[in-house]
């Protein structure tokens, strides 16, 4: 199982075939602080690479879940709702946000692995 990462701070881990984990990376989660709220998007909704998903909102700030790949959301993790820590205490295990069947498993080929990840947060 990989785990790609988006210049967007989210992670994108394969479950095989079509199947992706979605969450925040941890830089992300640090830079944002505590969250307060999360609004995910429905079941069945479809996203599209660098459309808005999912509104994130920490005690310093508000931000996106920016879609990295394109696809229909076939779970959300619906704790975050009313359990918005999760993130900050797990962002890539328990806070993941949402599983996702690409529409176009190319786009995973765009992403960073981690080493490239690591390299673009200290920039």
């Amino acid at each position: 199982m990989s785990i790609k990462f988006s210049e967007d701070h989210e992670w994108i881990q394969s479950q095989g075939d079509d199947l992706v984990v979605i969450g925040i990376t941890d830089f992300a989660q640090e830079q944002l602080g505590d969250l307060v709220y999360v609004e995910l998007p429905e079941v069945g909704d479809e996203c599209s690479r660098g459309e808005n998903i999912s509104v994130i909102e920490s005690v310093k700030a508000a931000s996106d879940l920016v879609a990295p790949v394109s696809g229909t959301i076939i779970e959300v993790n619906s704790r975050l709702e009313n359990e918005p820590e999760l993130v900050t205490e797990d962002s890539m295990g328990d806070g993941w946000f949402i599983k996702v069947r690409l529409s176009s498993p190319e786009e995973l080929d765009d992403l960073m692995d981690e080493s490239s990840y690591n390299v673009f947060i200290e920039e």
